[in-house]
């Protein structure tokens, strides 16, 4: 027999040609509803869960992979900005070989992280997704088996029905050779019909068996592999997902210590940039003060507060006093006897004997006291200072307290003095002596002359040294709301 290509000879290449010629025509047949059909409920349910199964498993594998390009340009994005942390980072600079370092790290534990995913997770999806295609195709085959094994039982029923029909069909022809033919001739024509009849049968009937048994044999594997191929899917989506998930977690608890170096070698670095800042500015080497930082960025230890300004002294010198009642006032004190006019130990001014001052005649001079119990209570600035605002010449109150240090009269009603209420927690007052911005939310920004009552915290373990709660005054009378309080640096306040 001739052979049409490498292994495929006519005769196999006719037959073929016949099997697919027979199942269209079957398929055509049971269309068209003059064939029935095997059916097998609980095979073709079988086939619709391995179509589903195989859905979501491409899509996974394709969501998966997609993840896998992302955390490659994740960690090329990661590597070109550390890197330029590098080429930006000075060798003179604090922590440079501790940056290069965790820069390098970083790189490695991205790549690490890159390939376990594709060795736990991809690898085992691709194999899982290998298995398809195999079943896939038997299951198409099994298809064809089962429309041969329908047509061979179909051709053997119809051999059956048309038994009687063939055998009348047979019956007038060879009524009509037996007219022509001689009588011994008849009995052989007769034998040879029942010899072809027989023979039609007897090879549908085997062709239906040899159907029968390759379409079983492949029926009853795919009828135990489907259902185990459908459970075998919960298992694979735990391993897989879990697989990702613990991957994560390692990946990003070791990138969070690597970002926890980081920033502590970046805050030094700026602790040391802003101690040579202060030593640069700061006159002789000292570190200038600076602002303090807010509560959340403060170091331990309170901030340097600013020096103290100087409050001029109530005190008056002696000169001073003499000033009080103007140049024409001059003492007649003898020389001769200093201690009939020097206060006793211990005293005062007011304890001095001022009958014995002369002091010449003046429109603006007060006139002192002649009994000791109006020397007791007379006050000499006090009458000076009546008797330079009823003179026409400018008026100089020596015992005025510069602005800057008087303290806040309390609030007055009706000509009388009334307890001013203060907020839950008040502690006391205090004077802002500069500006201050805030920082944060949580901060209160203040101008220079402001008052502040300083209030306790709601939680001692919130105060930071350095910081103190509280509200300014001028809003506390408006609101009467804690909603405006805030904390600010000490050392931008004076007490009051």
């Amino acid at each position: 027999m001739a052979e049409i290509g490498k292994g495929v000879t006519a005769g196999k290449l006719a037959s073929n040609v016949q099997k697919k010629i027979n199942r269209a025509q079957e398929k055509v047949l049971q269309k068209l509803g003059k064939a029935d059909e095997t059916k097998d409920i609980l095979f073709e349910e079988g086939v619709l869960n391995f179509h589903k199964q195989l859905t979501e498993g491409t899509k996974l594998q394709k969501d998966l992979r997609a993840y896998l390009t992302a955390v490659k340009a994740m960690h090329e994005s990661s590597k070109r900005l550390q890197d330029c942390l590098v080429e930006m980072y000075e060798p003179e600079w604090y922590g440079k070989d501790e940056v290069d370092s965790i820069v390098e790290d970083t790189d490695v534990l991205w790549t690490d992280f890159h390939q376990k995913l594709v060795d736990h997770a991809l690898i085992s999806m691709d194999t899982y997704l290998g298995q398809f295609p195999d079943i896939k195709a038997r299951i198409a085959k099994r298809d064809r088996k089962l429309v041969d094994y329908d047509s061979a039982r179909h051709h053997f029923a119809s051999l059956q029905k048309g038994k009687k029909k063939d055998e009348v069909k047979v019956a007038k022809p060879v009524s009509l050779l037996e007219k022509a033919a001689p009588g011994w001739a008849q009995g052989i024509l007769s034998a040879h019909h029942v010899a072809q009849t027989n023979l039609s049968r007897s090879q549908a009937e085997e062709e239906l068996g040899r159907a029968h048994k390759v379409f079983e044999e492949i029926n009853v594997d795919l009828q135990e592999e489907l259902p185990s191929l459908w459970n075998s899917r919960v298992g694979f989506y735990v391993n897989t997902f879990q697989s990702v998930a613990g991957l994560e977690e390692k990946f990003h608890r070791e990138m969070g210590k690597l970002s926890l170096n980081l920033n502590d070698v970046l805050n030094k670095l700026d602790e040391h940039n802003m101690g040579e800042t202060n030593n640069s500015l700061a006159p002789g080497g000292t570190p200038a003060p600076g602002i303090p930082k807010s509560p959340s960025k403060l170091k331990p230890g309170p901030p340097v507060p600013p020096p103290p300004k100087l409050t001029p002294s109530k005190e008056l010198k002696t000169e001073n006093i003499i000033n009080l009642f103007g140049e024409s006032f001059v003492p007649d004190i003898s020389v001769t006897s200093p201690s009939q006019f020097e206060a006793p130990a211990g005293g005062s001014l007011l304890d001095m004997d001022f009958d014995a001052l002369k002091p010449a005649s003046s429109p603006g001079a007060p006139a002192a006291p002649t009994s000791p119990q109006a020397a007791a209570s007379w006050d000499p600035w006090e009458q000076t200072d009546k008797a330079e605002v009823s003179s026409d010449a400018p008026a100089v109150d020596s015992n005025a307290v510069p602005a800057e240090s008087a303290e806040p009269q309390p609030a007055e009603t009706n000509g009388s003095a009334e307890e001013v209420e203060m907020p839950p927690g008040f502690l006391y007052k205090v004077k802002v002596m500069h500006d201050y911005v805030a920082n944060d939310s949580d901060e209160l920004e203040m101008k220079a002359g402001d008052v502040v009552l300083v209030m306790t915290y709601d939680s001692p373990d919130e105060q930071d040294d350095g910081w103190l709660m509280g509200v300014k005054e001028t809003d506390w009378l408006q609101t009467k709301e804690l909603k405006i309080k805030g904390v600010f640096p000490e050392n931008f306040t004076q007490r009051l």
